[in-house]
């Protein structure tokens, strides 16, 4: 019984041994190459531009503040709220204001009582003057009388229209149309003259601000074409150079260059961006660059920190390749090293590329 159980056991692992023998023999037979699209590297001169990196702000960036003293008594706004110019944002404590406006409008009764008694006298005066029963220094001092009133009803009126104006600064408006990105204030709060209320800018004008060294600044103009990199949105858009800034006093030897983005949509003001400046190239330049390979961002393959692309080895295997990259232009990344000049390189592929795997040149 036991010589049986032992011949059984035996039979059974050499059909199972047997079995996954075939099965491998018949994977590897079965694993068919992969069809890739291969470049070849080219070796060139890349063209001489600046790049300086910066942040994008908004053109129209306002503070929003007051005039005026008192309590906020109202605040009919939020961050991240767009407004239009003209809508109301904040309203002030208006009592001290209207006191002298009530003061104003008594000043102005008196003033014009005054002024309306001595143009009366000053016309009786006239008319005496003539029928010669006045002199010429009683007329004198009537029409002192009434220049003096007149100018105080207008002394009056003036005061008046100083008060009107204090008032219109504790109903505070939106300047501009945009949106509110910063709120100083709460309801309840002290306003003070000049402290600033809210912040409003306007995204759809945005300016991407960046500092240039003093090698570049000299080759830069106002109205050139530029290019602005986006890392956040992995977007490239393009602008025009708009303001340079001929002192570096107040930014550390750097010169401030203003760029106008031409399109906005769905960038936001505070991104991080870098700038490249074309430099109009010559051939004494373009002797003192060194060659560079160009390598479309499609191709690469990243894991981490690490950057790297596929090539063909001689037996028609994938080989990954770990690169050093330098810099961006456009959708070419530059490569340092790890590849040589000519080489080929794998750009698609119809499955998914691991190292050694069979491949087959479409």
């Amino acid at each position: 019984m036991k010589t049986y159980l032992y011949s059984t056991l035996i039979l059974s692992a050499f059909l199972m041994g047997s079995c996954s023998s075939n099965e491998k023999k018949s994977a590897e037979n079965s694993d068919a190459p992969i069809i890739v699209s291969v470049n070849r590297t080219t070796a060139s001169f890349a063209d001489p531009y600046a790049t300086a990196s910066g942040k994008l702000v908004a053109k129209n960036s306002v503070n929003v503040s007051t005039r005026m003293m008192g309590y906020i008594t109202s605040m009919k706004a939020e961050v991240g709220q767009n407004v239009r110019a003209g809508q109301l944002l904040v309203s002030i404590n208006a009592t001290d204001i209207q006191a002298k406006g009530g003061q104003a409008n008594a000043q102005i009764s008196q003033a014009q009582a005054n002024y309306n008694i001595a143009k009366k006298d000053y016309e009786r005066f006239q008319n005496l003057y003539k029928s010669q029963s006045a002199s010429q220094k009683e007329l004198d001092d009537m029409r002192a009388r009434y220049e003096m009133a007149q100018a105080g009803l207008q002394a009056a009126q003036q005061m008046k229209n100083e008060v009107n104006a204090q008032y219109r600064y504790t109903n505070v408006m939106a300047p501009i149309s945009g949106t509110i990105t910063a709120k100083f204030v709460e309801q309840g709060d002290m306003a003070s003259p000049g402290m600033p209320l809210l912040t409003i800018e306007s995204p759809s004008s945005l300016q991407a601000q960046v500092l240039v060294s003093e090698q570049n600044i000299t080759q830069i103009n106002n109205g050139m074409s530029v290019q602005v990199t986006l890392k956040s949105l992995n977007k490239t858009v393009s602008g025009t150079v708009s303001e340079i800034s001929k002192s570096a006093a107040n930014t550390g030897g750097q010169y401030m260059v203003k760029v106008n983005i031409h399109n906005a949509s769905n960038l936001l003001p505070g991104m991080f961006v870098n700038v490249q400046f074309p430099i109009k190239s010559s051939a004494k330049i373009t002797q003192n660059f060194e060659e560079s390979i160009m390598v479309p961002k499609t191709a690469l393959v990243e894991n981490g920190q690490l950057t790297g692309v596929y090539v063909v080895s001689s037996q028609n295997t994938a080989v990954l390749r770990w690169l050093k990259t330098g810099k961006t232009i456009g959708d070419q990344i530059e490569i340092l090293s790890g590849l040589n000049p000519k080489e080929k390189y794998i750009v698609s592929s119809t499955g998914k590329l691991y190292n050694g795997a069979k491949v087959q040149i479409k």
